[in-house]
């Protein structure tokens, strides 16, 4: 499946690196200056079904890559979401935006899975495909980067451009992982790979998911977060040439959690 560019961009495919460098190359849109308590960054409900994307988000294709994951909005019950097919495939969709984690530490989606991949494994890089998934991507800060992290930031920053996040996590429905892991991508540490669910459990209900994503970056890097960058949801089965079709709901980032 194709991931963040600077999971695969030193040593995968060509193909594969063109698709990452897609994901980060998100270029800020300000947030207004009145915080309001919830950012709708992904308001899918709102735009009818068979219509295009709602304003910000885009599609992240592979043009090289013969087969995409298709994308389309669908009624699903009471409300309008994000239908996600993909067989052997391997695309996305994107949401250039910048938050600051913390003013904004939770986020808040709901999705739906009809399989899981039977082949997906976390850890390897012929499982690294999910039936879901959402990205957070967060800006780049060189005085948090050692020598070595700098010098092949500065290398994808001449071969990619400018806009290259330096972090990110990636909020995953895994086939086998335990739930809560948090895990190194397996093409490189500069992506967190975050277990919210795994197995087929769950598969054909819809779950709200929330999380603080302050504390999960705190927990994988070490470190506080920079502003986030940017948001992408992404359902990829082409490592595992397997199908998979999954649902997303509205997302939003918030000031505090759900009471409940």
């Amino acid at each position: 499946m194709p991931t963040l560019w600077f999971e695969r961009c030193f040593g995968a495919a060509r193909r594969s690196a063109c698709l990452l460098f897609a994901v980060l190359t998100l270029i800020v849109a300000p947030v207004a200056a009145q915080a309001p308590s919830v950012i709708e960054v992904g308001k899918f409900s709102a735009v009818a079904p068979g219509s295009v994307l709602p304003p910000g988000w885009e599609p992240l294709v592979l043009p090289d890559r013969p087969k995409h994951t298709r994308y389309e909005l669908v009624q699903d019950g009471a409300a309008v979401v994000v239908k996600a097919t993909s067989q052997a495939g391997a695309s996305g969709l994107i949401r250039r935006i910048q938050i600051d984690p913390k003013t904004y530490p939770i986020v808040q989606w709901r999705w739906k899975v009809d399989n899981v991949l039977r082949q997906g494994d976390v850890a390897k890089k012929s499982g690294d495909d999910y039936a879901a998934r959402l990205y957070i991507t967060f800006e780049y800060d060189p005085q948090r980067a050692s020598f070595a992290q700098a010098a092949k930031y500065r290398a994808a920053k001449a071969l990619f451009g400018p806009d290259i996040p330096f972090r990110a996590l990636n909020y995953i429905w895994e086939s086998k992982a335990p739930k809560g892991s948090i895990v190194p991508n397996p093409y490189t540490d500069w992506t967190m790979m975050v277990v919210v669910q795994s197995g087929p459990g769950e598969v054909g209900k819809w779950i709200v998911e929330e999380r603080n994503i302050y504390q999960d970056f705190m927990q994988a890097f070490g470190t506080e977060p920079l502003k986030i960058s940017g948001v992408a949801i992404m359902t990829d089965t082409d490592n595992t040439g397997e199908s998979a079709t999954a649902y997303y709901g509205d997302i939003v980032f918030k000031k505090a959690p759900s009471t409940r």
